[in-house]
């Protein structure tokens, strides 16, 4: 049982830690960190706007490292902020340089993806993402629940 649990985790964290690591050499390109990727994406999904609040919750990321990254992405043209009684409840949108960073990054994740998944056939690949909405289902239950005392 502990060998699948070694298996599984070390699987799900070097697939983590390779992810961030094409994130923050995509990023670098545009002088951001790798967490930029994730909002620069939730933002185009929600060309209305949307808040750091809303972010850190879409993101699952905190508060003070979403700040930042807003504040850096605002100084370099690419956020707007607009309302909002503080920065942090404003609305936020893309300008048209960060839109086109977007689309970018949009289009590289969709590069990553297809290339780390070449070997796998249609089937296969419908097959994974199925598993993967499984676990992610069940571990965000069991994470909520805890962990009974025996199965």
């Amino acid at each position: 049982m502990l060998d699948r649990f070694d298996r599984f985790t070390s699987a799900i964290f070097s697939i983590h830690r390779s992810i961030q690591k094409i994130q923050r050499q995509e990023m670098a390109k545009y002088g951001l960190k790798g967490a930029a990727t994730q909002y620069l994406l939730a933002m185009a999904r929600h060309p209305e706007g949307i808040t750091a609040a809303t972010l850190c919750e879409v993101c699952d990321r905190d508060k003070a490292g979403v700040s930042r990254t807003l504040s850096q992405m605002e100084d370099q043209g690419l956020i707007r902020r607009t309302g909002g009684d503080t920065p942090y409840r404003a609305l936020l949108t893309l300008t048209d340089t960060g839109a086109q960073i977007a689309r970018s990054v949009s289009q590289k994740a969709a590069t990553a993806v297809a290339l780390a998944g070449k070997e796998l056939d249609e089937d296969r690949r419908q097959d994974f993402y199925r598993i993967l909405q499984i676990l992610e289902t069940q571990l965000d239950a069991l994470s909520d629940r805890g962990l009974p005392d025996e199965i």
